[in-house]
């Protein structure tokens, strides 16, 4: 069965507090990524790609896939 990472969005709420990111503007910068994507997949919108992923661990150095993402099957 095919997997994929969903974001914890509690967790990314957590990290942007910790880190003085007050918004999905400031995040998506933070990020090198468009706020709209930010805004839809922390939504359950869309399954996150490399690019936030990879945008995520760089925003968020400290923190693990494991922290921020959770592993799980993918919707059919």
């Amino acid at each position: 069965m095919a997997r994929e990472l969903r974001p914890k969005p509690d967790q990314f709420r957590k990290a942007c507090e910790l880190h003085g990111i007050p918004s999905d503007s400031a995040l998506a910068r933070a990020m090198d990524i468009h706020r709209t994507t930010v805004a839809r997949v922390l939504a359950g919108d869309l399954v996150p790609g490399g690019a936030f992923i990879a945008g995520a661990l760089y925003a968020f150095p400290a923190l693990t896939v494991d922290a921020l993402f959770d592993n799980v099957p993918a919707e059919q």
